[in-house]
């Protein structure tokens, strides 16, 4: 008889390690289930020093490592499977991958989303070396140092400002000639002192020898081509919620990021969201982790009422 597991966590970002910390240490036989690295976004990242008490060796995978350990130590399971197909409409909800088949009394989503990449060349290459994709995280590296932002929505404008708060000089680029964001937030940028444009521009290129030094650009409507010395980018051109597979089977906003309330239940019974797959206003490690805490705690619950 195949094994029915009480909580079933998908993704293994801070979310997940965090819901799988909790889940075990509520002695409920978890499993998580991760298709790459784990740790997601984090893992790519050099220095974390915004997660409280990370200060000594805080890069991502280093933090990752503890957290896993630490969910492993209380007796979480984990497997390395993609999900490609999930059934939430019994009380024992089925979760299909390429390896296996697993049951589960809860399923906790902590599938995440990636960041949006800017497209240009050996933008990976730079990722963590001058490319960035978080103010809030990296903004700090940059005290003093000039920058360029990538976009021109909401979310681009409104991290140009907070990076005003460290940089030196913060130079927005967009493809086009007028700014997408909401009108008093552009008011605000073009006030700033500090916000430079250039328009009907994109990003071809990334160099440097060890850490970016300067992009090259392209005018979309003359074609001219030139260089731009930077110390770092910045790509705010939108987020991707890794959640393709649950279309259908779970309640989702407009941008396919899944719906929960404030102890991350979903429109299902017995299924829970966390970290950023979530409809979220701020996306960081501490947010995801509580996330992740907050929903063990309630698949806990739901399970005492289910027996």
């Amino acid at each position: 008889m195949k094994k029915v597991y009480d909580c079933i966590i998908i993704g293994g970002g801070p979310a997940g390690l965090s819901a799988g910390l909790y889940a075990a240490r509520s002695k409920m036989d978890t499993i998580i289930i991760e298709k790459e690295n784990y740790g997601g976004q984090i893992a790519t990242t050099d220095e974390v020093d915004n997660y409280p008490g990370s200060m000594e060796n805080a890069t991502g995978p280093i933090l990752v490592d503890r957290m896993r350990n630490q969910a492993k130590e209380f007796g979480t399971n984990f497997a390395k499977d993609e999900i490609t197909e999930v059934d939430f409409k019994s009380t024992i909800k089925l979760v299909k991958g390429r390896k296996d088949t697993y049951q589960g009394k809860t399923v906790i989503i902590a599938s995440g989303a990636s960041p949006r990449l800017g497209g240009f060349k050996k933008e990976l290459e730079f990722r963590g070396k001058g490319v960035s994709y978080c103010a809030t995280c990296d903004a700090d590296f940059f005290t003093d140092l000039e920058v360029v932002v990538i976009g021109g929505g909401d979310s681009a404008i409104t991290e140009s400002i907070y990076l005003t708060k460290f940089a030196s000089k913060v130079t927005i680029i967009h493809r086009r000639s007028e700014l997408r964001a909401a009108k008093s937030i552009q008011d605000k940028a073009f006030k700033n002192p500090k916000i430079n444009f250039i328009w009907d521009t994109v990003v071809e290129e990334a160099f440097g020898e060890d850490i970016l030094e300067k992009l090259v650009l392209r005018n979309v409507i003359t074609g001219k081509i030139e260089e731009h010395k930077t110390d770092g980018v910045f790509v705010f051109v939108g987020y991707l919620p890794i959640s393709e597979i649950f279309k259908g089977k779970i309640e989702m906003n407009e941008g396919n990021y899944i719906l929960g309330d404030q102890d991350m239940n979903t429109n299902v019974p017995g299924v829970f969201v966390a970290g950023d797959i979530r409809e979220k206003s701020l996306r960081q490690v501490i947010t995801a982790a509580a996330d992740g805490a907050i929903a063990a705690t309630t698949a806990e619950r739901y399970i005492e009422n289910l027996d």
